[in-house]
């Protein structure tokens, strides 16, 4: 049971609590008293306020509208103002450029070029917006006029500034200097720099704005004429400075030389490249002796169209470059494929022409003017894979022109040589035009010549024989196949001359100078042979031919000494009388003894005679001959003389015993000498 006083202390506790509790409950119920009128103040203000907002909005937004349409109103009044002077600006442009279109570009191309921009623009806005406008015709016809103009400034500036290549600088392009230094390419300038700006510029407008192309036959027109006349004063220059120097400048003959042209500036042109040509030409002709043979005026004209030949082929490269700048891409080819036809039909119809004229010598069998053919043939296929190169992308025809001209060349090279191998072996002129000394034959010596100059011209000649075979050999051609035809070839002629020789010397009625004719020209061959390649180039088909001219020659010596048996036949042993020495000759011996003395002086006396007045060119060969010959005569009349000289044989001995042994050794030594 809980105490009193416990219970009493345990009340008055839940009482303070209750009272406090009662307290807390009172101030809540005031706050929540205060809270709902300041809600309901709060509601009243922002019911007020949504009010004024609603009554706001509803009076802004009309202003709104009103300021936006405003605004759009006058953007709009803006544009068309803007419009408008855009549009009338058109209805100004021929009044504003009238004065720039009919002046021309001359000198303010770039200004000229802006008007006639703001031409276009205004013929396409006519064209779109009033074609139906006076204006449109009018802005239309000045644009024509400005088109014309700017093909007339484009053909102006090519014509004023389109310059024919000097000659000297052609000859520097295409064979440079001996120089120890190496100088980079320099590119010709065909047109000033300022100058090719503005035809690039105007070519660019006219193909893109103009919708014109004459103007690219205006550039080929005017360019292939420069073209033209620079080699025509290459070639002009050339016989000038060939005529004036006296010795011509032969590139026919293989000399070392520059690829890379170069452009050099020269203080005294003509004087210069005059001296560098007659140098040159006496180095190589001294080199070179055989090609002396050939006509002065034929070297000339050769050597000046091998000139034209390289020129062309480098002007046409620089064309090209040029070309390249002005024309539109897929025109160029076209183009160049016409800018170069006149000089290259100019070169093509000038190498038929060495064709006609040297099958016409053909004809007449002079045959060293046809050797003309062989250095331009040579220059040709060496200059070829350059002019192919240089061709690449024009006509077919324009390809196959250098093609044919070689064709051509080869078969009248190879006609020539056949020619001139038929002639050797059919020479008829034995009676006239003989040699009376029996010296070598003028057959002989041009036949070697001939074949000399072939030596020049190896891989061309044989390629001209190739070209004639028909066998399955001759499609697999190569330079050792070309080499045994010329060998084959060589050693042809030499037989038909062999046998042309045998034939001619039995005009001589005297074996001995028929002998002496064939040893003078089989020594003459041998020595020539011997001399030059053209023993290596013989060897190549005929092993033994050097032998066996060294055969004929000492056969021909044999024959030769023959003629002497007559002579020495009336001292010999075996035709001399036997007697006892010390008994008295009978007259019948005496009289043999004075007979052989007689015969003998007789027969050495008109020997002397007669072959002092015969020639033996090689003084090898003639001091060997004399020799052997003297050595012979002497031994046999140096006996004779010995046996017989003593003998009482005659009254007058001074009138039989003519010459002393000695003397008939200088008679012999006087042979074959028209001085003595």
């Amino acid at each position: 049971m809980i105490p009193p006083q416990e219970a009493s202390a345990r009340r008055r506790e839940i009482e303070d609590k209750l009272k406090q509790e009662e307290e807390t409950l009172s101030f809540i119920r005031d706050s929540l008293e205060k809270s709902d009128q300041l809600t309901k103040n709060m509601v009243s203000i922002l019911s007020s306020f949504e009010s004024r907002l609603m009554k706001l909005e509803n009076s802004i937004i009309p202003v709104h509208k009103q300021t936006e349409n405003l605004q759009r109103l006058q953007e709009n009044v803006e544009k068309t103002l803007s419009c408008l002077d855009h549009v009338i600006s058109y209805y100004h442009v021929a009044s504003d450029t009238e004065k720039i279109i009919r002046e021309g570009p001359t000198g303010r191309l770039e200004e000229y070029l802006g008007s006639m921009a703001k031409i276009q623009k205004a013929v396409e806005y006519f064209q779109d917006n009033s074609p139906d406008s006076p204006e449109l015709n009018k802005v239309k016809l000045l644009f024509e006029r400005g088109k014309e103009s700017l093909e007339s400034e484009f053909r102006s500036l090519m014509t004023r500034h389109s310059k024919v290549v000097s000659p000297v600088l052609i000859l520097d392009l295409i064979s440079g200097e001996d120089e120890l230094e190496v100088q980079e390419e320099v590119p010709l300038e065909h047109l000033p720099e300022g100058v090719l700006q503005d035809v690039v510029r105007i070519s660019r407008w006219l193909v893109e704005f103009g919708r014109n192309q004459d103007f690219m036959n205006v550039y080929y027109q005017i360019r292939s004429s420069q073209l033209d006349r620079s080699l025509k004063g290459l070639k002009e220059h050339f016989r000038k400075s060939s005529s004036s120097s006296g010795v011509p400048y032969s590139p026919a003959i293989p000399n070392k030389r520059k690829d890379t042209p170069t452009k050099k500036p020269t203080k005294r042109p003509g004087h210069e490249h005059d001296f560098r040509v007659k140098h040159l030409s006496e180095a190589l002709n001294d080199k070179h002796g055989p090609l002396a043979g050939r006509d002065d005026t034929l070297d000339v004209e050769t050597d000046a169209y091998i000139h034209c030949v390289s020129a062309f082929v480098k002007l046409a490269q620089s064309e090209y470059q040029l070309l390249m700048d002005v024309i539109p891409e897929h025109h160029q080819k076209k183009t160049f494929d016409s800018l170069i036809q006149d000089a290259l039909d100019g070169l093509m119809l000038e190498g038929e022409n060495i064709v006609s004229a040297a099958r016409k010598a053909i004809i007449r069998h002079d045959f060293s003017a046809v050797l003309t053919v062989f250095p331009i043939l040579r220059h040709l296929k060496q200059t070829k894979p350059e002019f192919d190169q240089v061709l690449q992308g024009t006509a077919a025809s324009t390809k196959n022109k250098l093609p044919g001209l070689i064709t051509s060349m080869e078969t009248v090279g190879a006609k020539a040589l056949e020619d001139f191998a038929d002639n050797i072996k059919n020479d008829p002129d034995k009676e006239y035009n003989m040699p009376k000394d029996g010296t070598v034959h003028e057959l002989t010596s041009n036949a070697i010549l001939f074949l000399q100059q072939l030596l020049d011209f190896q891989e061309t000649a044989g390629a001209m024989l190739a070209s004639q075979e028909t066998s399955s050999s001759a499609t697999s051609y190569n330079s050792e196949f070309s080499r045994r035809l010329l060998s084959t070839y060589i050693c042809k002629v030499l037989g038909n001359l062999q046998l042309n020789l045998l034939s001619k010397s039995k005009v001589y009625e005297d074996p001995a100078l028929s002998a002496i004719f064939l040893h003078n020209n089989y020594n003459y061959i041998l020595k020539a042979l011997e001399k030059s390649e053209l023993i290596q180039l013989v060897a190549v088909t005929q092993k033994t031919a050097e032998r066996s001219y060294r055969e004929h020659i000492e056969q021909q010596i044999q024959t030769y000494q023959r003629s002497w048996l007559k002579v020495t036949d009336y001292i010999a042993e075996k035709n001399l009388p036997v007697f006892q020495p010390g008994v008295k000759l009978r007259d019948k011996e005496r009289q043999m003894i004075k007979e052989r003395f007689k015969g003998f002086n007789d027969g050495l006396e008109e020997l002397c005679k007669i072959q002092k007045a015969w020639a033996i060119p090689d003084t090898e060969q003639r001091d060997k001959i004399r020799q052997a010959q003297k050595n012979i005569v002497r031994e046999t009349y140096g006996a004779f003389l010995h046996r017989y000289g003593s003998v009482p044989f005659t009254k007058n001995p001074e009138k039989y015993i003519k010459y002393r042994v000695e003397q008939v050794g200088d008679m012999i030594d006087r042979l074959f000498d028209t001085s003595a």
